[in-house]
C-alpha cells in the first residue's frame, strides 16, 4: 500500500510537469481525456477522406521500454536527482517468481500508478514526430493508429515510423500484427467502423466474442445458483460493458445481444425445472394451454433448442425477464444515447 501511495504521488507531480506539453491527440491516462474521444477523432479522419489506416502494434511495450532512454527523457524536465533515482529504482525493481527476485533491465512497473504516465512521457516523442511530419493520428497509451488517403502513402508511413520506433526510440514493432489496411478491417480500443458513405462506429467482432464468452460463463447451466443472483451478477457486467460500448452507432447489435442473452437464461430456467412434471406445472402457471404444456414439458429436445422454441418465447418472454430485473442492453443504450 505504501509503495503504491508513493508511486501515485510521483505520478501526480510528473503529470503536472509533463501533461501540459503532451499532444492533443494523445488520449490515454490523461486528465479530462478518454478513449471515446480517440475513437471519435479516428471516425472524423475517416469522414474527412483518410480511409486507410497504418495500424502499428508495439510488441510487449510495457515490458520492452528502454530504461536509459526513458530516464534521459525524464531528466530533461525533472532536476531533482533524488526523484530520478527513486523512479530508476522502481523501473529496476523487477519481480519475484517462486520466491526468487529478478531485476528488470527493461520495461515499466505494470499495474502500478507510475506506469501510465511514464509510458506517455516516453511516447510523447513519437507524438511530436508524427505532428512534425503532418500525420493524422490518434494514440491511447501504446495503442495508436495513423490515417492516410492511400495504401501507397500508408506503406511509406509504416516503413518510416517503424524505423523511427526501432532505431530512435529503441522499441520493437510486431510486424505480424501491424498492417496497412482499411479502418473497418482493423480494431481500435474495442471498436471498428462501418463500410458506408456515412462512417459509423461499431463494436469490433473480437469485442463481441469476448462479451459472449463472459455471458456464457455467467449463464452456464453448470452453475447452480438462484436466478435472482444470476441476474444480479449478469446485470453488473452488462451495465459496465454498456457504459463503454454505448459509443457504438450500430444499435441493432444491442437488440441481437438482448435476444441471445434471454435465450441463454431460458435455457438455465428450463434446466432448473428439471422434471417433466415440474415443467408442465410451471408452463401452465405461465398461461400455456394444458395440452401444449404437457407436450413441451415432456419433449426430449436439447436445452439450447428448447430455449429458442415458440412456447418458451411466449411464456418466458421479454416482460418475464424485465419483471425479474434483467437489464436490457437496447433499452439502456437508447437511454444513454438520448441523455
Amino acid at each position: 500500500m505504501m509503495d503504491r501511495f508513493i508511486q501515485q504521488a510521483i505520478a501526480q507531480e510528473l503529470t503536472r510537469v509533463f501533461d501540459p506539453g503532451f499532444s492533443t491527440f494523445s488520449y490515454g491516462f490523461r486528465p479530462n481525456k478518454q478513449g471515446h474521444e480517440a475513437v471519435r477523432q479516428a471516425q472524423a479522419y475517416i469522414k474527412d477522406g483518410h480511409r486507410w489506416v497504418v495500424d502499428v502494434d508495439l510488441e510487449k511495450f510495457f515490458d520492452t521500454v528502454n530504461h536509459d532512454k526513458l530516464m534521459g527523457v525524464l531528466a530533461k524536465k525533472v532536476k531533482d536527482k533524488t526523484v530520478l533515482k527513486l523512479i530508476n529504482k522502481y523501473l529496476k525493481a523487477g519481480v519475484m517468481i517462486h520466491g526468487v527476485s529478478t531485476k528488470s533491465q527493461v520495461g515499466t512497473p505494470q499495474g502500478g500508478p507510475l506506469s501510465p504516465i511514464l509510458a506517455n512521457i516516453l511516447l510523447d516523442e513519437l507524438d511530436k514526430e508524427l505532428e512534425t511530419r503532418g500525420h493524422k493520428f490518434v494514440r491511447y497509451a501504446d495503442d495508436f493508429q495513423i490515417y492516410v488517403k492511400s495504401r501507397k502513402a500508408g506503406q511509406r508511413v509504416m516503413t518510416n515510423i517503424t524505423t523511427f520506433l526501432e532505431k530512435t526510440m529503441k522499441l520493437k514493432v510486431n510486424r505480424e500484427k501491424s498492417a496497412v489496411d482499411r479502418p473497418w478491417k482493423r480494431k481500435f480500443l474495442g471498436f471498428s467502423f462501418t463500410l458506408e458513405k456515412q462512417t459509423r462506429t461499431r463494436i469490433h467482432k473480437d469485442s463481441i466474442k469476448r462479451f459472449k464468452s463472459k455471458v456464457r460463463e455467467l449463464t452456464s447451466r453448470k452453475s447452480s445458483i438462484p436466478m435472482d443472483r444470476r441476474i444480479e451478477r449478469l446485470n453488473k457486467f452488462l451495465n459496465g460493458w454498456l457504459g463503454y460500448y454505448a459509443l457504438a452507432d450500430t444499435k441493432s447489435i444491442f437488440k441481437e445481444l438482448d435476444e441471445w442473452i434471454r435465450r441463454r437464461l431460458r435455457m438455465c430456467r428450463w434446466k432448473e425445472w428439471k422434471l417433466s412434471k415440474t415443467r408442465v406445472k410451471n408452463l401452465k402457471g405461465l398461461g400455456v394451454n394444458p395440452s401444449k404444456a404437457y407436450e413441451w414439458g415432456n419433449t426430449r429436445k436439447g436445452y439450447w433448442r428448447i430455449a429458442h422454441s415458440p412456447i418458451l418465447h411466449k411464456s418466458l418472454g421479454n416482460s418475464y425477464w424485465s419483471n425479474l430485473g434483467l437489464t436490457s442492453l437496447y433499452g439502456r443504450y437508447q437511454t444513454i444515447r438520448q441523455s
